[in-house]
């Protein structure tokens, strides 16, 4: 069989769903949707629980379950029919997405729940479960394993050429990094990145005391400490 005689045959079968939609085939639609809406539920039920940045993102949250649950229905569409299939690789190949994604465990969750949804369309629901477990334990394990404190950056401003070996012996045995160092004349400026397990900065009343230091700036943001 040639592929026009594919595509001949795949729009009148076509034509015969259209014209025979069945209560079963309702029900099949209806089902593998709920399924996708329980997955995407979850997954976000997970996205929720384990979110570690600043800002909660409430907009994602939402799309991971809208994802879920449109990306089956896809999968449900191009898998009846070839020239469905076509029409859907044709409309989607036009579609461009510019939203940029700042933390990478966004794209695990829009991924997952891509897949997801791909699953449950395919009526894998066995499957679904258990990717959802394996995933769910992966991020669990994850997150236990990970560093259990908060990273802070620390911008200071100091004079004279000796001062920056007392900011270093004033910092202890306190976990830092050097991100940057600014000159200006006579006028310096160190970005470190500090790591603190606890709310205690006693490092800062220490570095307060060191003679030429102007200021000291603390800001916490949601980084990866790596030490």
């Amino acid at each position: 069989m040639s592929a026009k005689d594919i595509i001949k045959q795949s729009v009148l079968e076509l034509q015969n769903f259209v014209d025979t939609f069945t209560t079963d085939y309702a029900l099949t639609a209806l089902t593998v949707l709920l399924v996708a809406l329980f997955v995407g539920f979850m997954i976000n039920l997970i996205y929720t629980k384990f979110y570690r940045g600043v800002v909660y993102n409430r907009a994602l949250s939402i799309t991971l379950i809208g994802m879920t649950v449109i990306t089956a229905a896809v999968t449900m569409a191009i898998s009846t029919n070839i020239v469905i299939s076509l029409g859907m690789v044709g409309a989607l190949s036009i579609v461009r997405f510019r939203t940029a994604v700042k933390d990478p465990l966004d794209l695990l969750y829009l991924f997952w729940a891509i897949t997801s949804g791909i699953i449950a369309g395919a009526k894998m629901y066995s499957l679904a479960g258990i990717s959802w477990v394996i995933v769910f334990l992966v991020i669990l394990i994850m997150s236990k394993t990970s560093f259990k404190g908060k990273v802070y950056i620390a911008i200071i401003h100091f004079t004279g050429d000796f001062t920056e070996d007392k900011i270093k012996i004033a910092m202890g045995r306190q976990k830092y990094r050097l991100k940057s160092k600014t000159t200006k004349k006579n006028l310096y400026e160190l970005a470190l990145e500090i790591y603190l397990k606890g709310d205690s900065m006693s490092f800062v009343e220490k570095m307060k005391e060191i003679q030429g230091v102007e200021d000291i700036t603390v800001i916490q943001y949601d980084g990866e400490y790596y030490g």
